[in-house]
């Protein structure tokens, strides 16, 4: 029987006489698997040593490799060799982001694609005796040594020149800089002179300045933003961290100003049907109209549906002061306080939103399905549209609930959103219960609370309105033989689905193979946990090991909602995606001379890029303005108790999310029991070598917050000693981990 070391694979196979039988062709899973478990790039060599090949099985071997270089199996690592997806080089150039919890610098690789999934965490080595300590933002040329997956331990081996970071955000108090993103945990110092008149407690914008003062690095503040503490002060600090263009060009604006109502002159008119907008209470841009009619009674023989949607191609058009700004900004970004809208007001809450009573032009898609939801036809249009009125969610839900119908158009909304239910479920989908936090503020920008905001039938009724609509968009332009900028989504790489496995492993849950795996398949599994404790960690694991959703001109389907062609058309007020398959429906349909422009579709490659990162840049700064907020609100709660679950292990302690709201924060290493502490990444657990604590990923626990920081967003918490701990699933198997940093 072969040797085996510790990865569980063969260090080489026996040798063969000259009789025996060649060695069969090994599989793309088989390859996957090795050089998974290689520490480094391999070459042909290596692998035909490896699974006893021939030099006569040298070309197939080269076309097998080729397959998988082209689908991403397998990546190239220097000239000729091979490495596992996303396995970094030996040597690499890298970005310092930040600090670990004892103060040693983490960074992340140069030049790291978003497509190519979250970015390996890269663990600096202390600088050499001499050397100032790494600043985040400086860029170093880097020893990298693997230490698990996705993270890697570095070594300088010397300094870029010139890549400091460009800006320094943070609040001005007596004569430092102390930064507002929780990575950066050094302070800055501003010599005298160069405070640009910034008092204690205000928001700064600063620069680097060479050299160091005191150990610090220097820096000038070249902007004051505003104070902290004030009510718009979580929103200003993510809009300047994220770089989020948040002022109108003059020229944009004046333009927006200019504009003027339509004219029902070569549209179609749908003043007389009772369109509806259903939005949130908060809402002020309505984009988006429904309405609905059974065909027989009750919807017998189906349902003819109509979705309107702001004209928003009419009033931007390409090449214009307003398009170039909607193009860099790529979408409307959303926070608690305020929105930092793609449109300016004057077109996003006034001639492109569908206020009830007012006329206003519109693109519309008419579908009609059968009574179980399969549509048969659709066709677009554009015309001239009123709403007939302006409802909430929570308004369409109470009325349907009581059984009445003060519009009239409820009952059949409501019947033909059932019919593409049962179609939806049929398809097999991809669904998360997931609830978004809302952050409920007073006048003064105090949090009152941070709540999970309700998901309710209405919310799914619009949803899948809008989904159909998307659908036929894409076909349309199919048909018309159009560009198209789709809404794709690759199923989970074959990395995050074996993460995921060992993961549900733990819950007695299995998946097929990646290229069977199929969304249902997913609700499966979720479908198990369903009424166990660890089912909300469970629905964010399986979230964390889906693809991230793109644009792009090029279709590969949407393979969260089981669909072959996808996309976005119907919000083209707040995503500049939409307003291009607007412009080529426009073209494509002859219905203006304002349709999409040959200059236009030949960027659609760079604009997909370029979208898909304006999109992903505002859910980051969404989701750390909710950070921040929640911070605020648990920072009058310190010393209080409360019920959590461990959401991450790590090498430097666990991270921990409250039940009830959803606060999250770091629970030390040097907090938890004095002991050696081991790190299984496989299983997600951390275990006391002496005292044999486990806490595993999703375990109950309960927890105490010490540490809550508005500025950062960030939250320390301990957890209460002496209290049973219960487990998150069946007892992890005993496998050899990687010792985590003891405490000091």
């Amino acid at each position: 029987m072969p040797r085996r070391p510790v990865g569980g694979l063969p260090l080489r196979p026996p040798k063969r006489s000259p009789g025996d039988a060649e060695a069969p062709l090994p599989s793309k899973e088989a390859l996957r698997r090795f050089l998974q478990a290689s520490p480094g790039k391999v070459g042909k060599t290596d692998i035909s040593r490896h699974f006893g090949l021939t030099s006569d099985q040298r070309p197939a071997l080269r076309a097998l490799l080729a397959e998988m270089k082209a689908d991403g199996t397998a990546a190239p690592a220097g000239r000729r060799g091979l490495a596992a997806p996303g396995r970094l080089p030996d040597m690499a150039v890298i970005e310092v982001t930040g600090t670990d919890p004892d103060g040693d610098p983490i960074a992340r690789p140069l030049g790291w694609k978003a497509e190519q999934g979250r970015p390996p965490v890269i663990f600096m080595r202390p600088e050499r005796a001499g050397q100032p300590a790494l600043a985040p933002g400086e860029r170093v040329l880097a020893r990298l040594k693997p230490i698990g997956t996705g993270k890697y331990e570095g070594t300088t081996v010397k300094r870029v020149a010139g890549a400091a970071p460009a800006r320094v955000l943070g609040v001005f108090e007596n004569g430092r800089i102390v930064p507002t993103d929780r990575r950066h945990r050094s302070e800055w110092v501003v010599p005298p002179g160069e405070a640009g008149g910034a008092t204690n407690g205000e928001i700064v914008l600063a620069e680097p300045l060479p050299g160091r003062d005191l150990g610090l690095r220097p820096a000038r503040v070249v902007e004051v933003l505003g104070r902290m503490g004030e009510a718009k002060s979580v929103s200003l600090i993510c809009i300047h961290a994220h770089g989020i263009p948040d002022i109108f060009p003059t020229e944009a604006v004046r333009e927006a100003e200019h504009a003027t109502g339509v004219a029902a002159d070569g549209r179609e008119d749908l003043r007389t049907v009772p369109l509806v907008t259903i939005d949130g209470e908060d809402a002020r841009d309505f984009d988006d109209a429904v309405w609905a009619e059974p065909d027989g009674p009750e919807g017998a023989r189906g349902w003819r549906v109509l979705v309107a949607i702001a004209d928003v191609a009419h009033y931007v058009r390409p090449g214009s002061a307003l398009d170039r700004e909607a193009w860099a900004r790529g979408n409307s970004v959303y926070f608690p306080d305020r929105v930092v809208p793609m449109l300016p007001e004057a077109l996003s809450n006034g001639w492109c939103s569908l206020r009830p009573n007012e006329d206003r032009g519109c693109l519309f898609v008419e579908m009609r399905f059968d009574s179980g939801g399969t549509k048969s036809a659709h066709r677009f249009g554009r015309g001239i549209m009123r709403s007939a009125a302006r409802l909430t969610y929570e308004q369409a839900q109470a009325a349907q609930d009581a059984g009445e119908d003060p519009t009239g158009t409820l009952v059949p909304l409501y019947g033909a959103w059932r019919a593409l239910l049962a179609a939806r479920k049929r398809r097999g989908t991809l669904e998360l219960d997931l609830p978004e936090r809302r952050v409920r503020l007073d006048e003064a920008g105090t949090v009152l609370g941070v709540e999970p905001r309700a998901r309710l039938d209405s919310h799914r009724l619009i949803e899948e309105f809008m989904v159909a609509a998307n659908v036929c968009a894409a076909e349309e332009l199919e048909r018309l033989s159009q560009p198209c900028m789709y809404r794709v989504h690759d199923r989970p790489s074959d990395q995050k689905l074996e993460g995921l496995r060992q993961f549900l492993d733990a819950f007695d849950i299995t998946l097929p193979q990646g290229d069977r795996i199929h969304p249902r398949d997913f609700a499966h599994a979720l479908e198990k946990v369903a009424d166990r404790p660890e089912a909300r960690l469970v629905h964010e694991t399986v979230l964390r090991s889906q693809s991230q959703a793109a644009y792009a001109p090029e279709n590969i389907g949407h393979f969260g909602l089981a669909l072959g062609r996808y996309a976005h058309f119907t919000s083209p007020i707040r995503r500049y995606a939409d307003l291009l398959v607007h412009r080529a429906l426009v073209r494509g349909l002859k219905l203006g001379d304002d349709g999409l422009q040959e200059t236009e579709a030949a960027r659609f490659p760079d604009t997909g890029e370029h979208i898909t990162q304006t999109e992903r840049r505002a859910a980051a700064a969404e989701r750390d303005a909710v950070d921040r907020y929640l911070a605020a609100f648990m920072s009058q709660r310190i010393g209080e108790v409360f019920d959590a679950r461990i959401s991450g292990v790590t090498r430097f302690g666990l991270f921990v999310t409250v039940e009830a709201n959803g606060a999250s924060g770091i629970v030390p290493l040097a907090s938890l029991p004095d002991d050696r502490w081991t790190e299984d990444q496989a299983r997600h657990v951390l275990s006391g070598q002496r005292t044999g604590i486990t806490f595993a990923l999703g375990q109950a626990v309960e927890a105490r917050l010490v540490e809550a920081t508005p500025r950062t967003g960030g939250m320390v918490f301990h957890l209460m000693q002496g209290v049973p701990v219960r487990p998150a699933a069946r007892p992890a198997k005993a496998r050899p981990g990687k010792a985590a940093r003891p405490p000091s």
